[in-house]
């Protein structure tokens, strides 16, 4: 799947590509540009291709010989969430993904949010389940479960804190103990717990009230300006 293009030369670019088997790859593709290249316009943003690459023992760059186009990422006509929304999932695969580092559930993951996204699928709750997918297969998942500071289980019955630089939730009586902390709501937890259930897909029929909306977002997109060090730049062209 390529996530990222860069120009390299007058006629060759960059491909970063994320694979289920090897994970982020970095690839130089001369000739690329040519109108009438070697690739047969198989690289674009999200296309899925089936290729080949000489693996390089140094630290430059590997060389792609061979893309066939086997998918394009084409969401319904007028449908620019959508569009935006699988390029926002290219950029998070880049940004957090560790090159030769593979992650077989995150490449299955990926292809089910950019099918989703492509038939239609509610944008907001489509990347909300791939952020926090991602964020447990990288290793930067919040602790939802059990409260950060006592250690007891937190249930969606009530409302909880959440701090990033604690890395999870705390239960009523903790949050209450110290420092200020972010509040979420009972329903917003309700929806999280939805939102990371393993092999569940019942979120794709909720519908959020504009405080789980809100409440969803105001973790998610700090976090991960936290961990990125900078705002996502396709976060400006969606509904997030």
């Amino acid at each position: 799947m390529v996530i990222r293009l860069a120009d390299f030369s007058e006629s060759s670019r960059v491909v970063t590509w994320f694979s289920d088997r090897f994970g982020k790859v970095a690839t130089i593709a001369k000739g690329a540009k040519r109108l009438k290249g070697p690739f047969e316009a198989a690289l674009d943003l999200l296309a899925v291709c089936e290729v080949v690459i000489l693996r390089k023992s140094s630290s430059g760059l590997d060389i792609l010989t061979e893309a066939k186009l086997l998918q394009r990422f084409t969401p319904k006509s007028g449908q620019l969430a959508g569009l935006y929304g699988g390029y926002y999932v290219a950029e998070l695969l880049d940004a957090l993904c560790e090159e030769d580092d593979p992650h077989p559930a995150l490449y299955e993951a990926a292809e089910a949010a950019l099918s989703w996204l492509s038939a239609g699928a509610d944008v907001l709750l489509t990347l909300s389940w791939f952020e926090l997918f991602l964020l447990r297969e990288v290793g930067h998942a919040p602790n939802f479960e059990t409260c950060v500071a006592c250690g007891q289980p937190v249930s969606d019955a009530a409302d909880v804190g959440f701090q990033i630089s604690a890395g999870g939730v705390f239960c009523p009586g903790c949050v209450e103990a110290s420092e200020p902390r972010r509040l979420i709501s009972a329903g917003t937890m309700a929806v999280l717990n939805q939102l990371t259930a393993e092999g569940e897909t019942t979120w794709q029929r909720l519908i959020l009230t504009a405080r789980q909306t809100r409440e969803l977002r105001g973790i998610l997109t700090p976090l991960l300006i936290h961990l990125l060090g900078r705002r996502p730049r396709t976060l400006r062209y969606l509904p997030l």
